[in-house]
């Protein structure tokens, strides 16, 4: 009953029962003003998008719909291939949150919905009010350029920018808490009442994260590739018993290095400093030594190092590069330089330690697909991993982080880690369901953990593998423990591509070309397709190689070929974990 219908009759008189109407009738107006207030955004819905390869930019959508809940608003948090571009139109509020992947590229779950949108057929969004937050990486030309084109292609679609968009480095968490912080208010309307105040990061957050990094023990660091192999790759096995923290096969492990110390002595040397010299680092006073060792990038030269090389050098060349703004003629100048090559090589360029290390970037971990499972390995986790090394410019270069582990790390060393899910890349729930997996060389790493995990749960779903490298005899790793699962009948099939066995190369594309015909069948049987290791030629190769063999085992035309393998990724039955 509402306010104004109680019933006023006596004991009051005519005037009080007049009074009291009018008093009941003022509340309820009141009530009903503040009702709305309190209730406009909690009928609000706002759309939260993201554009993910590795689970970063899902977990800051995640995030923000928290805090948008503590607006009283309806959040909805989809992946960019659970939804289509018609469905824009229909949208008043949205918020994109998306990485970039390669050299400006789109993450995988993006591209579908980014190719729908900038055709010549999609809508105005006059109606749509949004905002981007980008993760990038500044270490790229294309920094944050995913994000960028759709802020763009929005603002070019009509849709109205409620808030700027915000780019992200690789440390994104600060800066992607302030863009929550300040454009969920925006979204909700200035008239709206905070329903709660909550803290948007999740209360069962472990104790060890990226800004709080475990120190794990080196368990084991064996040499998988033969002695006379043209590559070093190893296994590693780190305890993080004590931690708390667990994982899932197909997540990553992200390893905090720290610099060579040989490197350090001798930039330290060229820029003409002796390493004793304090230097600021995060508020406080550190040995410029310990300062580039353990918190500052000095392998790849960031850009603004380059130009001030080049500006205190007087080098012709580099300046002229640099002058004429061409991307590419700039990168073939540094491809096989490094810091320490520039300094000697445009020796010119005296530096003080607080001069040097103004120009450089922070000290980035590294993040290794998994290659064990953790329901094997509770207390343990193992990586496969390529060490750097090769020759320029008359000496030998090493990867940072590769040849910290190989090199640098022993049993009384802690190697600072944490954990980054990839709830996407993930082992099928359905385990009678089949399984493909294409991982040449180091890309197996997260398919050994497939295959434990398919193991542990005494999964009776079939599991083919395609494995390849250079040579059989020196850089076939893991080849005991994959017969070894043949014989079991764990692994289904093995499909084995060594490219330099014979004149003419083989790659596990041909392979997968060659068994064409059963590899689509498993994919009429609901088989998930899995793809891991390098992007910019392999999987590649792989996508041709997949679309081609479903138009021709399928009889489908092109465009039919590219709505079935669509398809399959909105399914979340083809998934790629590539580098």
């Amino acid at each position: 009953m509402k306010l104004s219908q109680l019933p006023i009759d006596a004991p009051f008189n005519e005037g009080q029962r007049a009074w009291l109407s009018g008093f009941f009738a003022g509340m309820h107006a009141h009530m009903i003003q503040s009702a709305s207030l309190l209730t406009q955004a909690d009928g609000r819905i706002i759309n939260i998008l993201y554009g993910s390869q590795t689970g970063s930019a899902e977990a800051v959508a995640n995030d923000a719909a928290t805090v948008a809940k503590g607006y009283g608003l309806k959040p909805i948090v989809k992946s960019m291939d659970e939804i289509d571009a018609g469905a824009l139109t229909t949208i008043d509020y949205l918020l994109i949150i998306t990485s970039t992947y390669g050299e400006g590229e789109m993450p995988d779950n993006a591209q579908m919905l980014w190719d729908s949108i900038r055709s010549e057929a999609m809508p105005r969004l006059a109606g749509l009010k949004y905002s981007v937050l980008a993760l990038g990486d500044t270490s790229y030309d294309l920094f944050c350029q995913a994000g960028i084109d759709w802020d763009n292609k929005l603002a070019e679609l009509g849709a109205t920018r409620i808030y700027e968009r915000t780019d992200c480095d690789v440390d994104y968490e600060e800066p992607a808490e302030r863009w929550i912080t300040a454009v969920i208010p925006h979204m909700a309307g200035e008239s709206t009442t905070i329903i709660t105040e909550k803290d948007h990061r999740s209360s069962d957050k472990p104790e060890y994260h990226r800004k709080n990094p475990f120190p794990g023990t080196l368990l084991i660091n064996r040499l998988l590739t033969d002695a006379s192999s043209s590559k070093e790759i190893r296994h590693y096995e780190i305890s993080i018993a004590g931690s708390g923290l667990s994982y899932e096969a197909g997540d990553a492990l992200c390893v905090v290095p720290t610099n060579c110390p040989k490197l350090v002595a001798d930039v330290i040397k060229a820029i003409g400093c002796k390493g004793d010299e304090d230097v600021p680092v995060n508020g406080d006073l550190i040995l410029f030594e310990a300062a580039l060792r353990t918190h500052f990038e000095i392998k790849a030269p960031s850009k603004e190092l380059v130009e001030e090389i080049a500006t205190r050098s007087g080098d012709q060349a580099l300046n002229g590069i640099i002058e004429s703004g061409d991307k590419q003629k700039l990168a073939d100048y540094l491809w096989g330089r490094d810091t320490l090559d520039l300094l000697v090589q445009l020796p010119i360029c005296e530096f003080t330690a607080a001069e040097f290390i103004a120009l450089l970037k922070p000290l980035q971990h590294r993040a290794y697909s998994i290659s064990s499972s953790g329901k094997k390995y509770p207390q343990a986790v193992h990586l496969t991993v390529a060490s750097v090394r090769y020759d320029s410019y008359g000496r030998q270069h090493k990867g940072v982080c590769s040849t910290f582990l190989a090199d640098l790390v022993d049993a009384e060393a802690n190697i600072r880690c944490f954990f980054t899910p990839n709830k996407v890349f993930r082992v099928p729930e359905n385990d009678n369901l089949p399984i493909i997996m294409v991982g040449p060389g180091t890309g197996i790493a997260p398919f050994r953990a497939f295959l434990q995990e398919r193991e542990f749960r005494k999964a009776s779903g079939k599991n083919w593998l395609f494995f390849g490298d250079r040579n059989a005899a020196t850089d076939y790793i893991y080849r005991d423990e994959l017969e070894s699962l043949q014989n079991s009948g764990l692994l289904t099939r093995l499909d084995l591509a060594f490219s330099r066995d014979q004149e003419a190369k083989i790659y596990v594309q041909d392979r997968m070309h060659e068994q064409g015909a059963e590899l689509y069948l498993w994919l009429e049987q609901g088989g998930y397709f899995f793809v891991c290791g390098d992007a910019y030629k392999m999987a590649k190769d792989v996508d041709q190689a997949l679309h081609a063999i479903i138009a021709k085992h399928g009889k489908l035309s092109e465009q039919q070929a590219i709505d079935y393998v669509n398809q399959l990724k909105k399914d979340k039955r083809y998934v790629r974990d590539v580098y």
